[in-house]
């Protein structure tokens, strides 16, 4: 039975879900199910899935899972065109507002948080600033052009990331002000919204199995092909989507550098590493009340195998007649 989004409670407050957790728990397969249930829709809150370029790679949903339900926020930025929090929660309002019920899916953080939090409104670099900081960086390094940020922001970063640092550098070409600076501005809160959150946070062991096998299966999809052709576009190396997991292992596997074994053993690794980070985020962080939330401790493996009576208990949850 479909049950529309579309209600309000007593506030006036419409209920959108945060379905959160590490790589490879399975949100996907769990927002795919609900939203066949709820008449919902999936909003992308994964960093990486948002860029078109390589949809295998960063695990974004299939054709067959898109058809099967609205998703949105997939695919729609050019790797050449760097995503942030700020554009992110721009547009996922956007289509929260038109959703009947909005499914907030993915494991980045920072797009939580400046959801429900806010985030401050730094002005947009113009685009000489913003490939004067590229050209610095891949001339002088990241530890050269940190030196020359204002001292507020350089304390908040670590001289080897060049991307945050480019990121900075443009921010202070572009408006004479730190990003330190507008980072401390008042910020607006998410208001309107009643919101419910699932986080999965399934055990390490079954995440490492988890994570081995989608990277095999990715292979088999023909991720490394699909590598090829993205790094024969000749991108900036500093963008984000260069150095999605498996890009850089697959990269150094395709010109030479080490065997595709230990191309797949690196990738693994760094993604479970991610997740051990992305694990104790969720769990540390405080986006919705404790009544409000649901922590589910297994690995959500393929919609078709949730149960009824799972996917009704998470619906009683969610509060949605249906």
């Amino acid at each position: 039975m479909v049950a529309t989004g579309r209600t309000e409670n007593e506030a006036g407050q419409r209920t959108a879900l945060i379905l959160a957790g590490p790589t490879a728990s399975g949100k996907s397969a769990l927002a795919l199910a609900l939203a066949r249930r709820l008449g919902g829709t999936v909003i992308n809150a994964d960093a990486m899935q948002c860029y078109r370029e390589l949809r295998i790679i960063t695990a974004r949903p299939s054709l067959e899972d898109e058809a099967a339900a609205p998703h949105r926020l997939y695919g729609v930025r050019a790797a050449a065109e760097p995503a942030n929090a700020a554009w992110w929660r721009g547009a996922a309002l956007a289509e929260m507002a038109e959703a009947e019920f909005p499914i907030l899916c993915g494991g980045t953080g920072m797009y939580f948080s400046s959801l429900v939090n806010g985030i401050a409104d730094i002005p947009e670099p113009d685009p000489a600033a913003r490939e004067e900081a590229r050209r610095l960086i891949a001339e002088i390094g990241p530890e050269a052009l940190h030196v020359k940020l204002d001292p507020e922001t350089a304390t908040k970063l670590k001289p080897g990331d060049s991307q945050r640092i480019a990121r900075a550098y443009e921010v202070l070409l572009s408006t004479g002000k730190g990003l330190a600076f507008w980072q401390a501005q008042p910020t607006e809160r998410l208001t309107g919204w009643h919101l419910r959150m699932i986080l999965l946070d399934p055990p390490r062991a079954a995440l490492r199995e988890a994570i081995e096998t989608r990277f095999e299966a990715m292979l088999e999809q023909g991720a490394l092909e699909e590598v090829r052709n993205f790094l024969a576009l000749g991108l900036d190396t500093s963008l984000p989507l260069m150095r999605a997991h498996g890009v850089p292992e697959l990269g150094a596997y395709l010109s030479g550098e080490i065997p595709l074994e230990e191309a797949k053993s690196r990738a693994v690794l760094v993604t479970h590493q991610y997740t051990k980070r992305q694990g104790t985020w969720f769990r540390h962080q405080k986006l919705v009340g404790t009544p409000d939330m649901q922590i589910i401790h297994s690995r959500i493996t393929s919609f078709t195998q949730l149960s009824e009576s799972f996917i009704g208990d998470l619906v009683n949850f969610i509060n949605i007649p249906g």
